[in-house]
């Protein structure tokens, strides 16, 4: 099954409130990570992307930090960028959506001369990210109370 859809760098309210209900969907709703934790300061700053079905329907998102906000999440390189909160409606995984928002995030990231990109993977999703170039580094460690290790991936 393939559904069309369309990437876009979401850059009004009505696109970011997609991006958060997609959010809310799979992290609050299927994960149970608490709202209170799933937005944060950051969400203002970053660079949100937006996968939309034919018909607006959200499909995914992802973000990324650059500059100061990513770097107490990299280790302060400013060459480094975070990619982060990415998210696939069910309906939607298995399509290639969680891969296009990645490299739309990547893409986004070498346009602001970022010359890798570090996330905090699901450990249930390193296979996913390993496939697309990260490479796995340091202890698993736990964020919201789900497994987690940090990848990075030189752009």
């Amino acid at each position: 099954m393939t559904v069309p859809y369309a990437l876009r760098v979401a850059e009004d309210a009505a696109d970011r409130e997609a991006c958060f209900a997609v959010r809310k969907e799979v992290f609050v709703g299927e994960q149970g990570v608490s709202e209170d934790i799933e937005y944060d300061a950051y969400d203002a700053r970053a660079l949100h992307v937006l996968a939309v079905r034919d018909d607006g329907a959200p499909l995914g998102t992802g973000r990324l930090l650059y500059g100061e906000d990513a770097a107490a999440k990299t280790g302060g390189d400013p060459g480094v960028g975070s990619l982060g909160r990415l998210a696939v409606t069910k309906e939607a995984r298995g399509l290639g959506v969680g891969v296009a928002l990645v490299g739309a995030i990547e893409d986004a990231a070498r346009a602001r001369g970022l010359t890798s990109v570090d996330l905090h993977a699901q450990t249930h999703a390193l296979g996913f990210y390993e496939r697309l170039g990260y490479v796995a580094y340091g202890e698993e460690f736990l964020d919201a109370g789900i497994d987690h290790r940090a990848m990075r991936k030189t752009l």
